[in-house]
């Protein structure tokens, strides 16, 4: 279990890692109208079917549950500029009805491009590359590095979004938005893509 172990770590760095290269390039330049964002957000999500799946595909449907997360971007280039985001599944399934829990989590980071559409109003677009990890809670599994009481299993996704940010007060906005994940080899549900339909609540620092 290894690499799983490694390419966790690596998706989980690139994630962590994206939001301090946000954090870092807003702060010294905020006052050059570079803005940087910070959104919770909750979505649900939308697949095929479990009795759609077939070949090496597994007859399990990544639909339905809730999904709390965390996003961040910053522009600093003509409404271009970067970001990141993690959603998780906050409730367990069972897998297989193999009374094993599950859980799945969505990790990408971005290209992302905001033009001002409106008074207090912005488009979003995103796209960009992650991962969608699924945990498996079996018990205790040990690494040489740590332990934990689940098994991970990862797939490289592409990722594209798009939401509308609407500034009500301030640098507050609410985002209603809309996500494609495209999943290699996610042979562990039943399709290769999945789609999250969302709002999330945030702000806005350096002006909008």
């Amino acid at each position: 279990m290894h690499w799983r172990f490694r390419l966790k770590q690596t998706f989980r760095s690139a994630v962590l890692l994206s939001f301090a290269c946000v954090a870092l390039a807003a702060c010294p330049n905020l006052a050059q109208a570079q803005k940087l964002d910070l959104a919770f957000g909750v979505s649900t999500v939308t697949a095929p079917s479990a009795s759609s799946a077939s070949g090496s595909y597994a007859p399990v449907s990544l639909t339905g549950g809730t999904y709390p997360g965390f996003s961040g971007d910053v522009l600093f280039f003509h409404h271009l500029g970067i970001g990141g985001e993690v959603y998780w599944k906050a409730s367990r399934g069972n897998y297989l009805d193999s009374g094993v829990p599950y859980r799945p989590i969505f990790y990408d980071v971005n290209a992302v491009y905001a033009p001002k559409l409106a008074s207090h109003t912005y488009l979003e677009l995103l796209g960009g590359v992650g991962a969608l990890s699924t945990r498996f809670y079996t018990g205790t599994n040990c690494t040489f590095i740590t332990c934990t009481n689940y098994q991970d299993s990862n797939h490289f996704m592409g990722h594209f979004g798009a939401g509308l940010k609407f500034y009500p007060a301030g640098g507050f906005f609410i985002r209603p938005e809309a996500h494609l994940y495209l999943v290699n080899n996610n042979i562990d549900y039943s399709s290769a893509h999945a789609t999250r339909y969302g709002l999330s609540i945030g702000y806005t620092f350096g002006g909008h």
